[in-house]
């Protein structure tokens, strides 16, 4: 299958498809009633929640940081295979903590930026729509 076949095909499949699963009638536009609806201010609100959650893991997440140090050292240094282990568990906590934080960034930052974007295409259509309503009494 060349790529123009597999990109056509692709975007058949796609056109057919709702986001709440509900399949467009006639393979494009129309469908079903959907019953998914999410404002601005829904978005803002979960990218706040998500802005949140980030400053409140990053500053809890790494407060035992030095005191694992002291203890793995501590155990190392007595002979326990135990001061190793903990170096993993931290090596494992950080890396999982630095993770959801990533995804905390990311969710906020990706909601405000619909938004914002949301915003400005909303403005856009409406500056068009005054433009032909302006345009109908000239032609």
């Amino acid at each position: 299958m060349s790529f123009d076949e597999e990109w056509s095909q692709v975007r058949s499949q796609a056109a057919a498809m709702r986001l709440n699963s509900v399949p467009a009638e006639g393979g494009g536009g129309g469908g079903g009633a959907s019953d998914y609806k999410v404002t601005s201010a829904d978005l803002k609100a979960i990218g706040n929640e998500a802005q949140e959650l980030f400053h409140w893991f990053e500053r809890d997440a790494f407060h035992a940081g030095a005191q694992t140090d002291t203890a793995a050292k501590s155990l190392d240094g007595d002979g326990f295979l135990t001061g190793s282990a903990m170096w993993t568990m931290w090596d494992t906590w950080r890396d999982q903590a630095e993770a959801l934080l990533s995804a905390c960034a990311h969710i906020h930052n990706h909601l405000e930026d619909t938004v914002v974007s949301h915003v400005n295409h909303e403005e856009s259509l409406i500056a068009n729509f005054s433009m032909s309503d302006l345009d109908k009494h000239f032609t």
